[in-house]
């Protein structure tokens, strides 16, 4: 009797602890496209909302109405955020008649910090999980290589005549666990890698809106202490 090479009658016929191992690979790496997706997305739209922005910010519109329209927006993310909350704060150390500008600088920093932190812990979500596919995936895939390559000789030496045709199917099954294991890691890896790259970037932008825009208040706070002095 022939065994079945094709995949998935090698799949029916491998042990339990080999079909496992594919199931297990196969569950990541659907996983991961999946996230690979929603990831390039929400960097895609970050990037874009990002030059939009700054081409809005530096086109001499005033702060004031550009605040309003960002209160008025139910969500904002990026550097309508950072903006957001960094005018808020100097705007409330206005109202309350501050007349230190190292006080306006330092609250409207503060703001902005913990506002870029979370910004930037968004645009990090699930990448961990993409790191650690890349990582562990050739290595789950090669312990059920390991595994269906050891029952395959066991198997084989409980005959007294051994040929080829018996051991192929089972060391056929075992490799293919690494296949997907590598089939796994790869576009995880690659994706890792390219969206770290870009929040990076993208992080970046972020700090030197921060430091421009901070600049900008300064100014305003220095020439109005003057005034009043």
């Amino acid at each position: 009797m022939q065994a079945d090479i094709s995949f998935w009658g090698l799949f029916w016929e491998a042990s339990f602890i080999v079909k496992l191992v594919m199931l297990t690979l196969l569950g990541l790496s659907i996983a991961s496209w999946a996230l690979i997706f929603q990831r390039r997305k929400v960097l895609a739209d970050a990037e874009i909302n990002t030059k939009k922005f700054e081409d809005k910010f530096w086109s001499g519109v005033d702060l004031s109405r550009l605040y309003s329209e960002m209160t008025a927006r139910q969500n904002v993310d990026g550097l309508e955020a950072l903006f957001k909350d960094g005018f808020k704060e100097f705007a409330r150390l206005k109202k309350n008649s501050v007349s230190s500008a190292q006080v306006y600088m330092d609250g409207t920093h503060r703001a902005m910090r913990v506002r870029l932190s979370r910004e930037v812990e968004q645009l990090e979500s699930h990448l961990s999980f993409l790191a650690t596919v890349g990582s562990i995936s050739p290595y789950i895939g090669l312990f059920g290589t390991v595994w269906g390559i050891m029952n395959a000789f066991l198997a084989l030496g409980q005959v007294q005549q051994a040929t080829l045709s018996m051991v192929a199917p089972g060391i056929a099954e075992a490799l293919i666990a690494t296949a997907m294991g590598l089939f796994a890691a790869i576009p995880s890896v690659l994706a890792y890698n390219s969206f770290a790259r870009r929040v990076e970037i993208l992080e970046t932008s972020y700090v030197n809106f921060c430091e421009e825009f901070a600049n900008i208040l300064h100014r305003q706070v220095t020439a109005n202490v003057s005034t009043t002095l």
